[in-house]
């Protein structure tokens, strides 16, 4: 087989060729090879986008060469016989989708809530931009200068910093986004700890549930607002992760069901986005023993590894106005995984 940008990861991973020069060039970088295991079926041409710069183009076309140079018959034979690639995604700013309306995002410092919050703002919204992480909120401040971001700092899990959250909000609330979360280490329930289980719950659940308590009231006061929990694949399916986070996501489900169903025809909706494989900054604690290895037979099934970008285009739909006939929604955003 000819190898080209287009060919997966996996298939240069494989390939006599092609998987020492990959292994090569990325070693001489200080990585492993390891490290691209989940993006095994992914063209090779897309960790350009998803990298963000670890990845660069220029290294695809030294893999090219190089590859052309160590078996040029091989690469001649295959030339013209691949695929075209798919057409590169690239977002569409919709100007003054969210002007007047104030959105409260969470997680916002990084990944998906970051990528939701700049694009609210990039939209005309005003945003309150919730983290943990401080400097990465204001790193988020600094990068959009000419837009209204008024960045709270704090644990969700926290009434105080809910407290804080509302008043930063000056008591409207048109749309909140409830994207934080933290991982487990995919431990099976006989060998999860009460540390995971008791952390991931506050923070994908409770902290989910207090942030919404405590808008949804000027919400129905008003007659209108949408909330968007970021659920998972972990929601869907029961492969996905260890058995607190899949708990927890399935958790985020219920409340969203719950909700759409309590407020339905008050102007509230309530909708979820279940994001499969995502290039976030998400902190992933190392296997534990069994589950984690119970769990690594299913991750050939992901087909895609996506942008904060692109699941920012699934939330802010849900978050705007143009959601209106939805409520009560799981949207999968997640390549076809959930197909599988």
């Amino acid at each position: 087989m000819s190898l080209t940008a287009s060919s997966t990861v996996g298939q240069w991973l494989d390939h006599p060729v092609g998987g020492p020069i990959l292994t090569a060039m990325i070693a001489r970088g200080g990585g492993s090879a390891d490290a691209l295991a989940p993006a095994r079926n992914l063209p090779l041409e897309q960790l350009v986008t998803l990298s963000q710069g670890k990845f660069p183009a220029e290294m695809v076309d030294a893999l090219l060469t190089a590859y052309r140079e160590a078996a040029p018959d091989d690469a001649a034979a295959g030339a013209g016989q691949s695929a075209a690639a798919p057409a590169a995604w690239a977002e569409e700013i919709t100007p003054g989708r969210f002007a007047g309306q104030t959105v409260v995002v969470t997680g916002a410092a990084s990944g998906i809530g970051r990528a939701v919050a700049s694009r609210v703002a990039r939209e005309g919204g005003r945003v309150v931009a919730v983290d943990l992480t401080k400097a990465g909120l204001d790193e988020l401040v600094a990068s959009l200068p000419g837009a209204e971001i008024l960045a709270v700092a704090g644990d969700i899990t926290s009434e105080d910093l809910v407290a804080d959250v509302v008043r930063a909000a000056g008591g409207r609330v048109d749309a909140l986004a409830n994207v934080a979360g933290i991982m487990d280490d995919n431990a099976a329930i006989h060998e999860v700890t009460d540390a995971v289980w008791d952390r991931v719950m506050r923070v994908n659940v409770e902290g989910t549930m207090r942030l919404t308590r405590a808008v949804v009231p000027g919400m129905l006061e008003v007659g209108q607002g949408r909330v968007v929990n970021v659920a998972s694949e972990a929601s869907l399916r029961g492969s996905a992760a260890g058995v607190a986070y899949t708990a927890s996501k399935h958790a985020v489900v219920g409340l969203t069901k719950s909700s759409a169903v309590m407020y339905a025809g008050t102007g509230v909706r309530v909708n979820a986005v279940a994001p499969g494989a995502v290039a976030t900054g998400i902190v992933v604690p190392e296997d534990a023993e069994f589950g984690g290895g119970r769990l690594a037979r299913y991750r050939g099934n992901i087909p895609s590894l996506a942008t904060p970008a692109e699941l920012a285009a699934s939330i802010t739909f849900l978050l705007s106005t143009d959601s209106v006939n939805l409520n009560g929604a799981i949207l999968a955003s997640d390549g076809g995984w959930s197909a599988v």
